[in-house]
């Protein structure tokens, strides 16, 4: 009986280690932005033909391009961020695709091959972060570390929806 209490609190201990260990890789946020910003704001989109696509749109302005941002996690998801320098305006993008106005071509068939070719569901990553809807995490490198910094008061603007055909006389 004393091996079996000593086996269990040695298994309890291990587990109590084990959780504190994970706190230590947990990604800590910056307090400090890695460059100066403008109004950070997301923008909802629809295609204007039936499975186009839709999504949203998340638009970082920079005043500063010394340092690159790679990533941004906004309301559950995770996507890459581009650069675009439009000359009067230096902003990233992140873009985010939805399940609304896809094109899904489903397979409906009594043989399990012909239904097998179906796509399988994408499962969302887990997000590392928790925060608000108006809120964000982007991630930059510095030197061989990656660094991670919150951005709040994230402003919606109008959605944008793309016509079906371009404009009479063009």
């Amino acid at each position: 009986m004393k091996s079996f209490n000593r086996i269990s609190f040695l298994i309890v201990m291990f587990l109590l280690v084990a959780s504190f260990s994970q706190c230590s890789t947990a990604q800590k946020l910056q307090k400090n932005p890695p460059v100066e910003l403008g109004q950070v704001y997301a923008q909802n989109w629809v295609a204007g033909i039936k499975g186009g696509g839709s999504g949203f749109n998340v638009f970082i302005p920079v005043k500063d391009t010394s340092v690159v941002l790679d990533s941004i996690f906004f309301r559950g998801q995770k996507a890459g961020l581009e650069f675009n320098d439009s000359g009067d305006q230096t902003f990233y993008v992140g873009r985010f695709q939805s399940d609304f106005n896809q094109k899904e071509d489903l397979i409906l068939s009594s043989d399990m091959k012909e239904e097998s070719k179906n796509k399988l569901p994408t499962l969302k990553d887990e997000m590392p972060f928790e925060f608000h809807d108006d809120e964000c995490v982007i991630t930059y490198r510095e030197g061989d570390q990656t660094l991670y910094y919150k951005i709040s008061n994230i402003k919606m603007e109008q959605p944008l929806h793309y016509p079906s055909a371009p404009p009479n006389g063009q």
